[in-house]
């Protein structure tokens, strides 16, 4: 669905990093619709969709959604302790993988997209998945969140299934929610990121602003892999 979106804009940007295609990579806790999120992307189905508890991204996969961008998803966090640690470590090795330019190396990921649940059901895996994995292994200012359900954040009230998008009511909460949202990042992760965008992945709502938090915020310069 969005393969040829602003797709100029991208190459325009890539030609500038001298890099090509633009690497994402998808994360968050289980539940929070990454696979949803990409589908909706992609506008099929690409990633399988879990409708139980059991997290339906168990590895590392990546979707080539032109030939200019492409996104990786990665398992989520909140399982158990056992589960969580070997899933952080496969989504801090991707943001170890390498590549080399004129012997110099670089970091594989250009930028991180943090997906939230919109009912907040999961804060604290989301913090630590930040505080303890995130941040500590990837330049803050390309760290992107946006929060996913808009159509359930108020329990599935104030969603007008008529067209597919909130009411007043619901559209003012959301807004609430994720200033809310970028204040309690800030107090539990010390980051300061941009303001997240709210969209459905269920319903393809806001999904092109979720694109144009990515296209806006693609990186001037190649990833050095030393954090600053």
């Amino acid at each position: 669905m969005f393969a040829d979106y602003r797709v100029e804009d991208i190459r325009r940007k890539m030609q500038a990093m001298e890099i090509r295609p633009l690497d994402v990579m998808v994360t968050g806790v289980t539940g929070a619709g990454k696979s949803t999120t990409l589908n909706a992307l992609f506008g099929k189905q690409v990633a399988k969709v879990g409708n139980g508890v059991e997290p339906e991204t168990m590895d590392l996969s990546y979707y080539e959604l032109n030939n200019v961008a492409r996104f990786w998803d990665t398992p989520g966090l909140g399982d158990g302790v056992a589960k969580d640690k070997i899933h952080e470590k496969k989504i801090v090795d991707l943001l170890y993988k390498t590549y080399y330019k004129d012997d110099k190396p670089y970091g594989w990921i250009d930028l991180v997209l943090v997906i939230i649940e919109g009912i907040n059901r999961d804060m604290g895996s989301t913090y630590k998945l930040l505080n303890e994995v995130i941040v500590p292994n990837f330049q803050r200012n390309r760290i992107l969140v946006a929060v996913n359900q808009a159509d359930v954040a108020m329990k599935g009230r104030h969603w007008d299934s008529s067209y597919n998008c909130p009411d007043a009511t619901l559209e003012n909460f959301l807004r609430n929610q994720v200033s809310s949202i970028k204040g309690r990042v800030r107090e539990a992760t010390s980051v300061d990121i941009i303001t997240p965008i709210y969209y459905s992945g269920e319903y393809g709502y806001n999904v092109n602003k979720l694109m144009d938090l990515i296209i806006d915020n693609i990186p001037r310069n190649r990833r050095d892999l030393v954090l600053h």
